[in-house]
């Protein structure tokens, strides 16, 4: 059964909440400030996190950079009562895997859940074995050299572009022969560019395909994802060879010249 914390100061939607998420068949834990749900978080083990960004003690926002820094990897989805896109993103860029704006609806609460686990245990398949490579190596290097044989013409589970090689069955990626750590919504945005190559794509298809909710107006998280997905892969952000902007419009993955 999977374990979910639920953080918010307000008993009525811990209430909701847990209700709504135990009759799911999920394990629900609780907590209605930051350093509460920051000691809970640090001394138990928890699939999900759905996190209030208001909170007294220690906010939301504090939690969730806490909880990165001390390299937690747990999904969370930040809830905002603020109509704010600058807080919402900031809270993807300190880690949160989603956001939802109060009110909200419990179905799509659950939704976005099961979406974002299906993603996180997608990617965490392959770590068992990445792992045991990593422990032969430099735990220093936050990059780590691969050998891995040259993929074939004809196979249709890796990508190779340039000097990036995406293994979509291993949810791995290797730029100039280096693997490079990937949230699991970098690496299916990466993906998905990659395999529409040279093709343009709005931030809005963006939006509905990686995301898969109705984010309309709020194109901002796009722009957020790629100026990560550049910081890993190109070597001048500035002047970017493989992701390149289309203005007014979106971005397009290309072969370098």
């Amino acid at each position: 059964m999977k374990r979910v914390l639920v953080v918010d100061d307000e008993q009525s939607i811990r209430t909701l909440l847990t209700f709504n998420l135990e009759k799911a068949g999920y394990e629900v834990a609780s907590a209605e400030d930051g350093e509460t749900a920051l000691d809970l978080i640090r001394s138990k083990s928890f699939d999900f996190i759905i996190l209030d960004l208001m909170l007294p003690k220690l906010d939301g926002m504090e939690v969730c950079k806490k909880a990165r820094q001390e390299k937690i990897e747990t999904p969370i989805l930040m809830l905002t009562a603020k109509d704010d896109e600058l807080e919402k993103i900031i809270g993807l860029e300190l880690g949160a895997d989603d956001y939802m704006t109060k009110p909200f609806n419990n179905r799509e609460v659950l939704a976005r859940m099961k979406a974002i686990l299906r993603r996180y245990e997608k990617h965490q398949i392959s770590e068992p074995e990445k792992d045991s490579k990593e422990s032969l190596e430099s735990p220093a290097e936050e990059t780590i050299e691969r050998s891995r044989p040259k993929p074939a013409a004809d196979d249709d589970s890796v990508i190779v572009v340039g000097d990036i090689e995406i293994y979509l069955n291993d949810f791995e990626v290797l730029v100039r022969g280096k693997s490079i750590e990937m949230t699991p919504k970098e690496f299916e945005l990466l993906a998905y560019m990659a395999k529409r190559i040279n093709r343009t794509l709005s931030r809005d298809q963006l939006l509905q395909k990686i995301w898969r909710f109705d984010y309309t107006g709020e194109t901002r998280i796009v722009d957020v994802h790629i100026s990560h997905l550049r910081e890993k892969i190109e070597e001048d952000t500035k002047k970017p060879k493989y992701i390149t902007t289309v203005r007014g419009f979106g971005y397009k993955f290309e072969e370098p010249n």
